[in-house]
């Protein structure tokens, strides 16, 4: 399959491109700087410039004749948010999504790709309780919420064109390189990890494997429409999440870190690791999905090399 993948230079890009690859698909990368997606991704990869995605539609030449598309492109949500940086999460996304179907419909009907698989999030759903939570649930109210709902709708404007679209609507993604666990690690590995605001919420995590996984098995699947969540099967709590990586790491994990101090570090954002959302990928296990790294403590052995 001929594959273009934006983001493809991000932690699960470039993981994602490396699958892609391996089992004999043509993948072309779409990047602000191709030169350094190049140098970065190997040289069998065709790498095209994307320069401003929130003003610009990418290349014809990066859609015409590709079988799919993997858009992922977004602002990291991990920092503390200003108004600034809130309008670039938002943008970099929204707005990206929108050029990228724009150029779609420019494709001739006979050359355009057949399936878009783009990047959400289970912050979709907003905060929740301990009730398990499907696909078919409707968005929060939260910052986050609304950003994935609009997100989502650029995306599925492709169905129109007649795409098979999938969303992704990914968790907790643990991994060393970024995102929460890298944040994670190092109170823990110096004995002061612990749960977080009473640690009853729970976490929708998901190893980087079944990250890129979920996505290739999207792309080749022809049932796997609309939204998906990839997080694993079994959620925990951010208590059991903290008691695991303390074992892993050989920590221990009993300082608990009060509400009001994440809040003082990360400001609005906080609101990420002080609820939860206790999302099951109920899509992804209906269509016969079979996950790589199902267990919490054997994924955090991975992410961490412990």
């Amino acid at each position: 399959m001929k594959v273009t993948v934006t983001g493809a230079t991000g932690t699960l890009g470039a993981q994602l491109v490396e699958l892609l690859t391996a089992r004999g698909d043509e993948v072309t990368a779409l990047s602000r700087n191709p030169g350094s997606a190049r140098e970065k991704l190997g040289d069998g990869v065709r790498a095209l410039a994307w320069s401003e995605p929130k003003s610009q539609a990418p290349p014809a030449e990066s859609l015409a004749g590709q079988g799919a598309v993997v858009h992922l492109l977004g602002e990291p949500v991990a920092q503390r948010w200003s108004d600034d940086s809130k309008r670039e999460i938002r943008d970099s996304r929204v707005l990206s999504t929108r050029n990228l179907v724009a150029a779609l419909r420019d494709v001739d009907h006979a050359e355009r790709p057949k399936v878009l698989v783009s990047q959400s999030a289970t912050g979709w759903y907003g905060p929740r309780g301990d009730e398990p939570v499907g696909e078919s649930e409707p968005a929060g109210g939260d910052f986050l919420a609304l950003v994935c709902a609009e997100w989502e709708a650029e995306a599925r404007a492709a169905e129109e064109l007649g795409l098979r679209v999938a969303i992704t609507r990914t968790g907790v993604v643990l991994s060393e390189d970024g995102g929460a666990l890298e944040k994670m690690l190092p109170p823990f590995k110096l004995g002061v990890g612990g749960p977080v605001a009473g640690g009853a919420q729970y976490v929708p995590w998901i190893h980087t494997d079944d990250v890129v996984g979920g996505i290739a098995f999207a792309l080749d699947t022809a049932g796997a429409a609309g939204p998906l969540n990839l997080t694993a099967p079994e959620p925990v709590t951010n208590r059991e999440l903290s008691k695991t990586l303390g074992r892993v790491l050989g920590r221990p994990a009993i300082a608990p870190v009060p509400a009001l101090a994440i809040k003082a570090l990360y400001g609005e954002m906080a609101i990420i690791v002080t609820t939860g959302v206790r999302a099951v990928p109920r899509r992804l296990q209906d269509l016969g999905y079979s996950f790589r790294q199902g267990d919490l403590e054997r994924a955090l052995r991975s992410a961490t090399g412990r």
